[in-house]
């Protein structure tokens, strides 16, 4: 890997940093964790969660280990493993031993999802409800949702599958934040993000999404399997919180066609007739108009403000808490109806028209201009960008490859108002923004208004992703905002569990903490090198960057 010796400098105190006869600063060394844990994801352990209750899939949910339960050891690469293919092949792409599954290739190998030859999975672009491909699926939907305008940007797709309809709305400049439950149907989420598509581990069940309030443009599920007309319409009333004035549901497969598919699907006739006439209820309660029903597929268009929506004012239908409508870590799900902007507030966005895309991206966005942020200012969203530019800069001097290709999946572990994103955007990456939960400011929904997708968590807690997931993972005063919160080393050894071997680690901090940081780093199996801020040495915030050293099951010692 030669991203390290790319660095052309070392700051002022890495004398201090790497000094080998200081007892205090020795690396302190972490072991491999048995290969039973090749694929281990801390949160979401199958073991413990069979023995949870089911009720609106529960056990699905979140579930962490205790703190005596944590692994402190390294999570090893299957034997075999290799760099994947880069974009756009990986979308076609994966190789077996990546992910030595093949449950999905039987399952769903009339489906066309995927199919295993000889020692690489292809991705046809095939779904349950598109088995001529993505494409042509993806252009059914353009007949009526204007995907060429630049206004359908951000997306969510419910019971994701391989995530093909993502990968392929990306042609589209379309960024979807794709999720599944961790199931029997193995590694979806990882195939997923293993093919250069953004992906989670989640499930609707009892939890809010961990997405704020009208943070997507378009939302789908394709035969997800998901209880619409059940729960008297709380996953409904979620997805319309997630989603944005003006935006659009799509349902495609099971109830939707009823009179003409019972047969194929093997469901009773009045059944799926009762489900489809409970969906168009509930439909009708969050004032969503029905814009299309063709075959199997029915789109829906929330309304852009309040105007004749006599369903959402008070008396005829609960009414959600505003104050609560960003505040979703473990929250648990409501059966309320989610407030509207006021009738004259045509553009249907508080504080302005959100702008297509690219021009959203470094537009003012609505949530600044409206004040939605306190301490906030559009001066200051200017000057972080302008800061970002300048930090993105000094990267690219010192790893000469961060804009290659070579890095697809990134994460922004303390992203702020996504100034980093914005300043890394091309269509050979893409950036999973997390605003931790113990930030002092909500920002996640600035991120979205600016076209960028993102994640509320806690990084006490492991990320609901599988192991190797991420190629470049970045944090800036991550472990200052944490320092005391929980131990650093937990923060670590989830960002080694997420990190690709021969994956890198930029990190900005206080030169303290970081030296703190490198300690351990460097008992990790990560190279490591600390450099200057880019105004000069006297500037206490330094830079630390790592390179994970690629090892497998066999190598571990």
């Amino acid at each position: 890997m030669g991203v390290l010796s790319n660095l052309n400098y070392e700051t002022h105190h890495d004398s201090v940093a790497t000094n080998k006869d200081n007892p205090h600063l020795k690396p302190i060394i972490f072991k491999s964790c048995d290969k039973r844990f090749t694929d281990y994801t801390p949160c979401q352990d199958r073991k413990r969660s069979m023995k949870l209750s089911r009720a609106n899939m529960f056990y699905r949910e979140r579930h962490c280990p205790s703190e005596r339960g944590r692994l402190y050891c390294l999570i090893p690469a299957p034997k075999g493993y290799v760099t994947p293919f880069p974009w756009p092949k990986s979308r076609d792409y994966v190789a077996f031993a990546n992910v030595p599954h093949k449950t999905l290739t039987i399952e769903k190998a009339v489906q066309n999802w995927v199919q295993y030859e000889g020692d690489v999975f292809r991705f046809p672009g095939g779904g349950t409800q598109f088995p001529q491909g993505a494409d042509k699926y993806i252009d059914q939907l353009a007949s009526v949702i204007p995907f060429d305008s630049g206004m359908i940007r951000t997306a969510l797709d419910t019971g994701c599958g391989v995530a093909s309809l993502g990968a392929y709305l990306l042609k589209r400049n379309i960024l979807t934040m794709s999720f599944a439950p961790r199931d029997s149907h193995e590694a979806q989420v990882q195939f997923a993000l293993e093919r250069g598509v953004p992906a989670v581990i989640g499930v609707l069940g009892t939890i809010r999404l961990p997405y704020p309030s009208g943070a997507f443009d378009m939302a789908h599920c394709s035969r997800c399997l998901i209880p619409w007309d059940g729960n008297d319409g709380m996953y409904l009333m979620e997805v319309d919180r997630v989603l944005r004035p003006g935006g659009y549901w799509i349902l495609s497969g099971p109830p939707i066609s009823w009179k003409t598919s019972y047969k194929d699907w093997n469901r009773p006739k009045e059944e799926l007739q009762e489900a489809q006439r409970k969906i168009e209820k509930i439909a009708q309660l969050l004032c969503w108009d029905k814009i299309s029903e063709k075959g199997e597929i029915a789109v829906w268009r929330k309304r852009i403000n309040g105007n004749s929506c006599p369903a959402r004012k008070v008396g005829s239908a609960t009414i959600c808490q505003s104050q609560y409508s960003d505040d979703v870590w473990y929250r648990k799900m409501e059966v309320c109806v989610s407030t509207l902007p006021a009738e004259y507030d045509s553009d249907g966005v508080v504080g302005g028209e959100l702008k297509p895309f690219p021009d959203r991206l470094n537009a003012i966005p609505p949530r600044i201009s409206s004040g939605a942020v306190p301490g906030i200012s559009v001066e200051s969203y200017y000057k972080d960008n302008k800061l970002w530019k300048k930090h993105m800069d000094a990267y690219k001097r010192y790893n000469k490859i961060i804009d290659s290709g070579r890095y697809r999946n990134i994460m922004d572990m303390n992203a702020g108002l996504g100034g980093f994103a914005a300043a890394i955007e091309s269509s050979k990456s893409w950036v999973m923004n997390v605003v931790p939960t113990i930030a002092e400011k909500s920002t996640l929904g600035v991120i979205y208004n600016r076209g960028l997708i993102g994640i509320y968590h806690d990084w006490c807690e492991g990320f609901s992703t599988y192991p190797r997931t991420y190629d470049l993972i970045h944090g800036n005063d991550l472990f200052s905002l944490y320092n005391d919160k929980c131990k650093m080393e937990d923060i670590l050894l989830e960002m080694d569990r997420i990190l690709r071997p021969e994956g890198t680690v930029i990190l900005r901090d206080d030169v303290g903490i970081l030296i703190k940081v490198k300690r351990m780093a460097d008992g990790m199996r990560w190279n490591t090198r600390m450099m200057d801020h880019e105004d000069g040495p006297l500037v206490p915030q330094k830079t630390l960057y790592a390179v994970k050293r690629y090892w497998v099951v066999e190598d571990a010692t």
